[in-house]
């Protein structure tokens, strides 16, 4: 009889960052990364969602998109959404560089993105809300989100570093938070110095160790009545990705849970496994009761074991043989799109093949960014270098959509020198966060092309080569 009153809040984890609430009778999902991988070819699902997880996405009333990261905003994923149901309500966080700026070239249509402000309350009905916040670290880019309904309270922060500045509310019903690390191109990719398998293998442990320690201590300090560790789940499952994958080490969730279970014995913590339902009114009310939690039968796959690589890795290759990668001048095009200079910072640019040696057909280039000049040696004054080796396929692919050089560095598609050994902040930031929102106009560096080279005008398939 007592049971008849409590509300309808089911949670159920399908994969990565992506979970379904049932809130009554309406569904909320966050963060559908369901197919395809992210971060160009460098993260792959780990679990393999249920069957029906495209089916329970085109079936959501609202989805919330946390940032504009692969993992998080999948086009391959919003692509099935858009031919099947593109009017679904979708809800991200005013970031200065928008979450969807990408989305005009994808050619993927979807009709009712909601762009709201941080910190104020987003009611759905009488009975359902959300407020999403912004990270204290990331500000331009990441958000969380807190989800109310009937008295339930729900905390997702996502990848937030100190989500809302760390103002964060206590006493939540069910907090949930990435857990793994790795998520970065360091140490991994660097090469020479001090970045031997040893050096780096250490760091890694004692940076998981850290991030281990402090989710935890979060989670202290929060009380949550249930912590569930998620957004942690992918694999570098490209074989030419191996050595990243044996490198790469990242924390389990079982640790963490252990962890929190050491620091705060009475919070009840999750292991969620693909298709599993937490009955968040039944936890609370009980939470000794282990009918509370709903796992898949024993026959259930957990781990996938095909991603089709090929068909994605394909379509990045393309770019390759792109018409505008034939003229040299493209070089010039690029950076100066891309609007980075007045730092006194000499790059150079290699173009590799998946072992990262130098491609037969690849550009290798220098970029002297104190005044955007191409040398053809390194300049005699005294200057920060860095020497990266990118993928081809990758490489051009990021270069002829304008895309955001994350997919280079989180996704492991580059090899990194340095000298100085240092971090170049304003150089990384730039690329990974502020180029323009409009990708190059390669139809315009084409015409000027022609112009100064009419025999050469017109040649293979155009700036347009590589399809969205």
């Amino acid at each position: 009889q007592e049971q008849t009153w409590l509300p309808v809040s089911l949670v159920t984890y399908l994969t990565h960052a992506c979970m379904e609430l049932k809130l009554g009778q309406r569904r909320f999902m966050f963060d559908p990364w369901l197919k395809g991988p992210a971060f160009a070819r460098g993260w792959w699902l780990l679990h393999e969602p249920p069957a029906d997880s495209l089916d329970r996405l085109c079936a959501a009333d609202l989805i919330y998109i946390s940032h504009m990261h692969s993992d998080h905003l999948s086009y391959p994923t919003l692509k099935v959404l858009s031919e099947r149901k593109p009017d679904i309500p979708i809800y991200v966080g005013d970031t200065s560089r928008p979450v969807f700026w990408y989305m005009e070239q994808s050619q993927i249509k979807l009709t009712n993105i909601h762009v709201v402000p941080f910190g104020v309350w987003n009611n759905i009905d009488a009975d359902l809300r959300f407020m999403i916040l912004m990270d204290g670290v990331h500000p331009e880019m990441d958000t969380c989100i807190i989800v109310e309904y009937k008295g339930h309270t729900i905390l997702n922060t996502v990848d937030c570093t100190r989500p809302n500045g760390g103002r964060l509310p206590q006493n939540v019903d069910l907090m949930m938070s990435d857990f793994a690390g790795g998520a970065s191109g360091f140490p991994m990719t660097f090469c020479g110095g001090k970045y031997s398998d040893s050096w780096k293998a250490e760091f890694i442990k004692n940076e998981r160790k850290k991030l281990l320690n402090y989710k935890a201590l979060l989670v202290k300090s929060l009380q949550p009545a249930i912590y569930c560790p998620f957004a942690g789940f992918f694999v570098e499952a490209h074989p030419s990705d191996r050595y990243i994958r044996e490198t790469n080490v990242k924390n389990s969730p079982e640790d963490l849970n252990a962890l929190i279970n050491k620091f705060a014995p009475d919070i009840k913590t999750w292991t969620p496994k693909p298709g599993a339902v937490l009955d968040l009114g039944l936890a609370l009310r009980d939470p000794t009761n282990s009918g509370a939690i709903t796992n898949p039968s024993d026959s259930t796959k957990i781990y996938k074991d095909s991603w089709d690589l090929d068909l994605y890795v394909d379509e990045l290759n393309r770019a390759i043989n792109c018409e505008i990668f034939k003229h040299q001048r493209w070089t010039q095009f690029y950076y100066t799109w891309a609007g980075f200079q007045n730092y006194n910072l000499v790059v150079r640019m290699i173009e590799t093949d998946d072992s990262f040696e130098p491609h037969a057909d690849g550009s290798d280039y220098l970029v002297d960014f104190l005044d955007l000049t191409f040398p053809t040696k390194r300049p005699e004054r005294e200057h920060a270098y860095i020497e990266i080796k990118n993928r081809i396929g990758v490489m051009r692919y990021v270069v002829q959509q304008g895309l955001l050089w994350d997919d280079l560095y989180i996704g492991f598609q580059n090899r990194i020198r340095r000298d100085p050994d240092v971090y170049h902040h304003k150089f990384w930031n730039h690329f990974q966060t502020q180029l323009p929102v409009r990708r190059p106009d390669w139809d315009q560096f084409l015409q000027e092309i022609s112009l100064q080279e009419p025999d050469t005008a017109a040649r293979g398939q155009g700036a347009n080569c590589v399809t969205s």
